[in-house]
């Protein structure tokens, strides 16, 4: 499939695309403070600088986006038609490097959760609380 922008407008798009205080990162951190449960935010001596940080319980929650993060079997996760090569390799490093960052930090003793953009849900947000506080 042809994109349907040109290539400046494109990366314009591209660009604007925000790193960090997405909605669903609002969304989670909205159901764990409405829990009771008080973190911190984008941790900067931690390895991957997790999006959200519960000292306390010695958990860390990455909010993945579908397409970057390349959730499996997600229809978001689609591949761009053009410069595949690129994007194939970009995706592969993305997904090494949050592996790498998991690990990293389970060596140091935290425990992870992978909260993908697509799993936002009240349902999933419930559940997560409660093996938060196991």
């Amino acid at each position: 499939m042809v994109d349907i922008v040109d290539p400046s407008s494109r990366s314009r798009m591209m660009a604007g695309i925000k790193g960090r205080d997405t909605t669903p990162e609002r969304t989670v951190r909205s159901h764990l403070h409405k829990a009771g449960l008080r973190f911190r935010l984008q941790a900067k001596g931690l390895p991957g600088r997790p999006d959200v940080v519960l000292p306390r319980w010695g958990v860390v929650i990455f909010v993945h986006g579908c397409f970057w993060h390349r959730h499996a079997a997600c229809r978001k996760a689609a591949t761009p038609a053009s410069n595949k090569a690129f994007w194939q390799r970009k995706f592969a490093d993305n997904v090494a490097r949050d592996a790498r960052n998991v690990a990293a930090l389970r060596r140091l003793g935290w425990r992870v959760y992978v909260v993908w953009e697509c799993g936002v849900t009240s349902r999933a947000l419930d559940v997560l609380v409660r093996r938060i506080r196991k």
